[in-house]
């Protein structure tokens, strides 16, 4: 290939690049006030919604070992998994937990039912993320203890007066409960030997024989429900008044734990065992942002919604009861399952999507009739690189029809001007306009050479080679 088809390449290379170059900064400055509106769109809307929630959360469980306990850990589990950094708050219980709410010390935590009863109303501020799972009243007694009593069993409330009891810490919630069901059997809890030991210690006591009785409300998944249900020696008040218990008290669930439920092989419990229990509820503070408490409530779906001792499966979490209002996300998520979106990208991504669909309509309903502004807008900044030139065509022109017009003045200040107009660069679609503005001003350069082989004065003879019809509109 020869040297001088190098060069042409070379040169028709470096004028496209020039052209495309010059083409991507018109469309950006045609196009950039609406890149600008956009954006500050998005920035007012990400401010006002505050899509994305923040990435501590704080869950208030319960005493080491207990349900509670247990359940926290899982739901720290499962909220990590998506970036979250949980921190559980140990407690006495239900009633400490509450306190941990209503002092900011705890977004989340786990309530038993029955906290906003006795004439009160619920605690303002917080809400429900629904109830989670049964949580009867496990009420374990010692063979040996009861053997002075008719019949060598424990049957009924009524018979703890003498025996040695312990009903849990105040926090637990558990001693308040007592105190209902005690005084709905006419017994003077001042006749009882009352402990209040947390479960761990009453526990030890009980097993060691320091204790006759023990009594807390947990779900069967605790270790030590699971535990004493199979502890030789120790067994379980069975309640045939639960039924009424329940009606008296309303925030009461009369359940069976059903024969062989504990070990199918061993036979245990040897008969049911009929209970009451409360309803465990999540309560979250009202400020916590909305994504946490949805992505919790897609946790309790999860993890509460499998059959289990007293309950068939998909029958919680469930929202149809409760004494506190119900959280708008946890009503979504049990009636409809998590969205599209959840189910095929991460929680924060289809969260912020999720979240900002709304504006992100508004903001296209906006910019479409403005965006239809910006092709002539882009038209108009390449043509007018052209067009400028042709005013000082015309101004040249003019100037060569005076008396005593200079040719050759007037010839070197259009070879400047189409040297000048020799770099102008535009896109392949815009060239015709660009080989027009050269035709025109070799026209007036043959129109000049005329003038000036005619003689002096004769320019001003010489008509318009840019006539008003080609100028720009």
């Amino acid at each position: 290939m020869k040297a001088g088809e190098l060069a042409a390449r070379r040169l028709a290379l470096q004028r496209t690049l020039r052209s495309a170059l010059l083409s991507l900064r018109d469309a950006l400055v045609s196009g950039g006030p609406l890149v600008l509106l956009a954006a500050g769109l998005l920035v007012a809307a990400y401010g006002w919604l505050d899509p994305t929630p923040p990435k501590l959360v704080r869950l208030a469980t319960g005493p080491a070992q207990s349900a509670y306990a247990g359940f926290g850990e899982r739901y720290k589990a499962a909220l990590e998994a998506d970036g979250f950094e949980v921190t559980l708050v140990p407690s006495q219980g239900s009633q400490d937990n509450e306190r941990l709410l209503r002092e900011d010390a705890a977004d989340l935590a786990f309530v038993q039912g029955g906290t906003a009863g006795e004439g009160r109303d619920p605690e303002p501020g917080l809400q429900s993320l629904g109830s989670l799972f049964v949580e009867p009243l496990w009420i374990f007694w010692r063979e040996d203890a009861a053997r002075a009593l008719p019949g060598g069993r424990l049957a009924a409330l009524a018979q703890l007066q003498g025996l040695r009891v312990n009903v849990g810490t105040e926090g637990s919630g558990v001693p308040r409960l007592m105190a209902r069901l005690f005084d709905a059997n006419g017994v003077d809890p001042r006749r009882l030997r009352l402990s209040r030991l947390e479960q761990t210690p009453a526990t030890t006591a009980f097993l060691a024989g320091r204790l006759d009785v023990l009594v807390f409300a947990s779900a069967p998944e605790s270790l030590m429900v699971q535990m004493l249900l199979r502890t030789p020696g120790v067994r379980l008040l069975d309640m045939p008044q639960a039924e009424a218990y329940a009606r008296r008290l309303p925030f009461l669930t009369p359940v069976v734990l059903p024969r062989g439920i504990v070990d199918l092989a061993a036979d245990k419990p040897r008969e049911d065992v009929r209970l009451v229990a409360t309803t465990t509820t999540l309560l979250a503070r009202e400020d916590t942002h909305p994504a946490v408490l949805q992505r919790v409530a897609q946790a309790a779906r999860e993890l509460h919604g499998q059959a289990g001792w007293f309950q068939r499966a998909r029958a919680f979490p469930t929202v149809a009861h409760g004494e506190f209002p119900v959280a708008r996300e946890a009503e979504r998520t049990y009636a409809d399952g998590p969205g599209l979106l959840h189910r095929w990208l991460p929680f924060w991504v289809a969260n912020l999507v999720e979240r900002m669909w709304l504006a992100l309509g508004l903001i296209l309903a906006v910019l479409l009739p403005l965006s239809r502004v910006v092709p002539p807008l882009y038209a108009l900044r390449i043509r007018s690189r052209v067009y400028r030139w042709y005013a000082q065509l015309r101004a040249l022109e003019d100037r060569a029809a005076l008396p005593g017009a200079d040719p050759q003045a007037l010839g070197a200040e259009l070879e400047a001007l189409d040297a000048r107009v020799s770099q102008v660069a535009v896109p392949l679609s815009y060239a015709d306009e660009l080989y027009a503005l050269r035709s025109a001003i070799a026209l007036v350069r043959s129109r000049l050479q005329a003038a000036e082989g005619a003689g002096p004065g004769a320019a001003a003879a010489v008509p318009a080679a840019v006539p008003a019809a080609t100028s720009p509109p």
